[in-house]
């Protein structure tokens, strides 16, 4: 059915509703068209009266809702990618996870570089918009434009793609993060006061018109039975609005509109203290986004900052931010891959932040990096598919590790994309922003805490070292400082006597000790170790163990675990680094007794996580380590067990290492 209104008038009406600069500007141009926006002429979302209680119960933070924005964008892009490509999204020909998309669709991106990192974020832009300048008038309404060049929808297909509800529409697409067809709507309740979100899109291959939308909260009146309002969508006469177009300027960076989407929310509802887009929102979205499939670009207007030297800037995720400020902020990092029997496969990462930070004090310091890295108060973050789902605060590393010294120093990832799926469905709302407090939690929480906080692991020798530390910096005087070493070092007599006139020390006698020390023979000079060389790629993997292929190395208790070490030369990020990354994948060569045929023979080669629950530590100065505590049901008391330990690289060169 053609529309009511002249074509002119809805290309005017859009670009008048796009520049509106707050919801008070919307709210003039409905009032100015009253038929046009009469209520006759509005929809329930997802034809659903009862839809208050689906939009409110999304996202609890303004930021996790834009973030839900951004994903659908990624999603977008991708599924473009595969229908350019002539790839059905639903058919098994299409990719089967999101890290096999971006592989096949974009090959050989080379993101890491800044040109080809900008180019590709100029797909996916989080814009600002509003009144300025924005120093002299600080509590100026922000409104949040979300463009992305993606897939995009005739006008014909809106009401069972941007204004529907709880259809999962995508969950048959393997490669997208999204699902219930739903999360998008979260930003609605921190649309200012009326909720006000414009909508507007073009189908990425040119066909049809570019059609557009308003949403709204529908405001209850007197003759409303319902109890509770509802949102409503703008659809004149039963159709979405729509125009023909080749090309529109709507201030995005770098291009004007021709297909794909854009959505604006007026007057956002941002976190106290969030200022430009190119900084804060910027510093949030890459909290939110550990390690996203496509860069972003974050820009903000000279209008609400005239004196900012830099409004636009691109970003891609946390971790890749963490690896390129590693030399001036953090002390360590490295990462832990567990494969438990009931969680199943996931990959923990540690990032511990130095005390002091540039040329500032511990003071500085500390409030500096919560600055830039905790803003959300996010210090164990879970994700799927880069996108946090869920969080635990600091207090899980003074509570749970009990590593006081590291509260506001370290950072936790858990990647989650990998588990059980039967096991992950419990631990997060269909929001996708806050875990569930439910069992599993609960047991995660545990397990995490009873593996990280190991004695001699590696946080545990961080968080000594700290306490150690600590206890010279908090000597009151130099005075004091003197009598701790003097109290618990072995000094000279003379040296000593100088000492106790001077500074009044508690002298020392001890006789028998002396004469103890007399009769204590000489003990050898430790050998000084030869400085360790790390290599890119590793050119030696070798068991630390008597191991000649026969001969057990080790023996594991039932319901206990082993550590097993192995030497290599290859520098400690070879697991985790962002370009040429490496593994090590161990797989059981054969078992005895073979329960198979029933004799002695060699069994079949299985995947060791079949066998056993394994943990594997990132390399650390030449060695990694590896964990094994057996599963009951599949090994008995008396098994022997072989293993071959192999480290496919990139670069195409594999070593093996048996035992």
């Amino acid at each position: 059915m053609p529309s009511l209104f002249p074509t002119p008038d809805m290309k005017e009406l859009f670009l008048a509703l796009y520049k509106a600069k707050d919801e008070s500007q919307v709210q003039a141009i409905l009032d100015k068209h009253p038929e046009l926006f009469a209520a006759g002429q509005w929809n329930a979302l997802g034809n659903n009266k009862s839809n208050f209680s689906i939009v409110k119960n999304q996202q609890s933070n303004p930021i996790a809702a834009i973030i839900e924005k951004v994903t659908n964008s990624i999603d977008a892009i991708l599924t473009k990618r595969a229908l350019e490509l002539g790839i059905d999204p639903r058919s098994p020909a299409a990719p089967q996870s999101m890290d096999e998309a971006v592989e096949r669709f974009f090959p050989n991106n080379n993101w890491d570089l800044r040109t080809q990192r900008w180019n590709q974020a100029l797909d996916i832009q989080v814009v600002a918009d509003g009144e300025g300048p924005r120093g002299e008038r600080p509590r100026l309404p922000t409104s949040v434009i979300i463009y992305d060049n993606g897939e995009g929808q005739q006008p014909a297909d809106f009401e069972r793609t941007f204004l529907s509800l709880i259809q999962g529409n995508k969950n048959d697409i393997q490669f997208v993060q999204g699902k219930y067809n739903m999360g998008g709507s979260g930003a609605l309740v921190f649309a200012g006061k009326k909720r006000f979100q414009l909508i507007g899109s073009k189908r990425w291959d040119g066909k049809g018109d570019f059609g557009f939308t308003l949403v709204r909260e529908h405001h209850k009146t007197d003759e409303d039975k319902a109890k509770e309002t509802w949102y409503e969508c703008w659809i004149p006469n039963g159709t979405i609005a729509s125009f023909p177009i080749d090309s529109m300027d709507l201030g995005l960076e770098a291009r004007k509109f021709t297909t794909g989407t854009v959505i604006k929310l007026y007057d956002y509802q941002f976190p106290t203290g969030y200022s430009g887009f190119a900084q804060d929102l910027r510093q949030s979205i890459n909290e939110y986004l550990f390690e996203p499939a496509l860069p972003i670009l974050t820009k903000d207007t000279q209008e609400r900052y005239p004196n900012n030297k830099v409004n636009v800037l691109d970003l891609y995720g946390l971790k890749r931010r963490l690896w390129k400020e590693e030399e001036e902020y953090l002390e360590d990092k490295f990462s832990e891959n567990f494969n438990d029997e009931r969680i199943g496969p996931m990959k923990v990462s540690c990032f511990v932040f130095r005390n002091k930070v540039k040329a500032m004090d511990v003071k500085a310091s500390k409030a500096a990096i919560e600055d830039r890295y905790f803003k959300n108060g996010m210090s164990v973050t879970f994700s799927v598919n880069g996108q946090v789902h869920g969080h635990f605060t600091s207090e899980f590393i003074t509570r749970s590790l009990k590593m006081n010294m590291l509260k506001s120093h370290l950072l936790i990832h858990v990647d989650c994309t990998h588990m059980n799926y039967d096991f992950r469905k419990e631990l997060f709302m269909a929001s996708r922003d806050r875990m569930k407090d439910g069992e599993e939690t609960q047991f995660l929480r545990q397990y995490l805490a009873k593996q990280l906080s190991k004695k001699h692991g590696r946080l545990d020798e961080l968080q000594e070292r700290r306490k150690a530390a600590a206890d010279i910096d908090t000597s009151a005087s130099t005075k004091d400082l003197i009598r701790s070493f003097a109290n618990k070092m072995p000094l000279n007599p003379e040296l000593m006597k100088m000492l106790h006139q001077t500074f009044k020390l508690e002298a020392k006698s001890d006789k028998k000790g002396e004469d103890k020390k007399k009769d204590k023979p000489r003990e050898k000079e430790p050998k000084e170790q030869e400085p360790f060389k790390p290599q890119r790629f590793p050119t030696f993997l070798k068991l630390q163990a008597r191991n000649d292929g026969e001969t057990e190395v080790t023996k594991i208790p039932i319901n206990g675990e082993k550590t097993l070490r192995l030497k290599t030369d290859v520098e400690n990020d070879y697991f985790d680094r962002i370009e040429e990354p490496g593994d090590l994948r161990i797989t059981v060569l054969n078992m005895r007794p073979n329960e198979t045929t029933g004799g002695s023979g060699p069994g079949t080669p299985k995947d060791i996580t079949e066998v056993f629950n394994v943990v594997k530590s990132s390399p650390k100065d030449g060695t990694i380590r590896i964990t094994l505590s057996p599963k009951e049901e599949e090994v008995k008391v008396g098994d022997s067990v072989q293993l071959k330990g192999r480290c496919p690289l990139r670069a195409g060169i594999r070593r093996t290492s048996s035992g």
